[in-house]
């Protein structure tokens, strides 16, 4: 089965994120409410997908995605992002992002680019 930790700073998403997931059969090992937790997590959980939100406090998606990679290059991170950060989505797929998704989130969407990072 495949674990995923959910980042996003707005509870709302997280939830929804994880309706969609539970309901294809993925497991939700963590959430993180922030680049921090989210960083701090990877490393005690060691997820096998992350969904990273980009805008957070404390520590953004960008800057969590960075530390992330850097302790396992091999991280496979989907960035949730809004519409009009199309430059920021550029830089996190350069920085290792396997993909993005979209707000407001599409089921159908969401799972395609979980499907596609995860291979099936």
């Amino acid at each position: 089965m495949t674990r995923v930790l959910v980042v996003d700073d707005a509870k709302f998403m997280r939830v929804k994120i994880r309706e969609i997931l539970e309901e294809a059969n993925y497991i939700i090992a963590g959430e993180a409410a922030d680049g921090e937790q989210a960083a701090d997590l990877y490393k005690k959980l060691r997820p096998d997908l992350v969904t990273m939100d980009i805008t957070m406090p404390v520590k953004n998606g960008i800057k969590a995605l960075r530390e992330i990679i850097s302790f396992d290059p091999k991280a496979k991170i989907i960035m949730c992002t809004a519409m009009r950060q199309q430059r920021i989505v550029t830089e996190a797929i350069e920085l290792g992002a396997k993909d993005f998704i979209v707000k407001p989130f599409e089921e159908s969407k969401v799972l395609e680019a979980v499907n596609r990072v995860m291979g099936n």
